[in-house]
């Protein structure tokens, strides 16, 4: 297994889709950079990836495997570990951050890009989370193709329930919206019914199905039948170990969860830390995150460079002065 050195010019928190796709595009650009990545991947329940040119359906581990070499093979440092700081490097001469890891090691940095992904927090039913990733879903653009023409139903779990619901609708002309314990207004059930998707009452108690799905049972013991169900998890950062920094987890304006805010480029407010995919964006598919990896992995290049070519400029001038 590769070990960690002393220090980088930049340490990826994260090795996702976004975090090796920053790391290859900084390797290239020969610096010297570290993923360190926890082994915990959100699409690791799923059985393709989808909606990525070249690589549809693909597993998940197979292309984060894909994705380690080729960082491994333009010389970046690939290593599993658990972050659980991030603070400023102090008098550590050439470092701007120290990363701690779970096991107590240090490394240090130049700069930290923030790749951590989210995790996502399941609605309270009992049975749900054991058809996760496979036929209780959540996205119509990375799982929907997968279950076209089949009996669906939205569960009301979150402030996006709806929209699932009219997405979904494209896919399958069988579609059941249960309002579970949200309430639906007037405007939404119209938009609803006017899709031709049916709404069931009820508080929903149980996901039913041992190794498929076969339906939902309601609290008034009814049973919904159905092969495939829809939620909203909420979407929780992981990036939570930044609060020492200023970089605190802020509601997403969605009201899908929380995220860190950044500009285009994957810039955070705290100068020298950056953040792209899930981290930041949680609407992010595995191509979206990857792009937002390699944008931030390029400005984080250049932002390097501009401050080597400023320090360079600084000695070049010290030295003819002393001339």
């Amino acid at each position: 297994m590769t070990q960690l050195d002393d220090s980088y010019d930049v340490v990826v928190l994260g090795g996702g889709a976004a975090g090796l796709n920053a790391a290859l595009m900084l390797a290239r650009s020969r610096r010297s950079v570290a993923v360190i990545d926890a082994g915990a991947p959100r699409n690791a329940p799923a059985q393709g990836v989808h909606g990525l040119l070249g690589r549809e359906g693909m597993p998940p581990l197979e292309l984060l495997e894909l994705g380690r070499a080729e960082v491994r093979g333009y010389g970046g440092h690939v290593v599993s570990g658990e972050v659980v700081s991030v603070a400023r490097a102090g008098d550590t001469a050439g470092a701007d951050f120290l990363v701690t890891l779970a096991d107590g090691s240090t490394v240090s940095a130049r700069r930290i890009l923030v790749a951590t992904g989210l995790a996502d927090e399941l609605p309270d039913v009992p049975g749900l989370r054991e058809h996760w990733g496979r036929d209780v879903l959540h996205c119509p653009y990375c799982h929907g193709w997968e279950v076209r023409d089949q009996r669906i139903a939205v569960l009301a779990s979150s402030p996006m329930s709806v929209h699932q619901a009219l997405l979904f609708s494209q896919l399958s002309d069988d579609i059941v919206y249960l309002s579970h314990t949200a309430e639906l207004s007037d405007e939404d059930a119209e938009k609803l019914v006017a899709r031709g998707i049916r709404i069931v009452d009820g508080q929903v108690v149980e996901v039913l199905g041992t190794g498929r799905l076969t339906g939902v049972q309601l609290a008034d013991g009814s049973v919904v039948e159905r092969d495939a169900l829809v939620v909203g998890p909420r979407m929780n950062t992981r990036a939570t170990f930044l609060t020492d920094l200023g970089l605190i987890p802020e509601p997403h304006p969605s009201g899908m969860g929380d995220h860190i805010p950044a500009d285009p480029m994957g810039r955070t407010s705290v100068p020298g830390v950056w953040i792209a995919g899930n981290a930041t964006d949680p609407s992010a598919q595995v191509g979206a995150a990857a792009a937002a990896g390699a944008m931030a992995g390029a400005q984080i290049h250049a932002e390097l460079v501009m401050a080597e070519t400023a320090a360079a400029v600084d000695a070049r001038r010290a030295e003819s002065s002393s001339v």
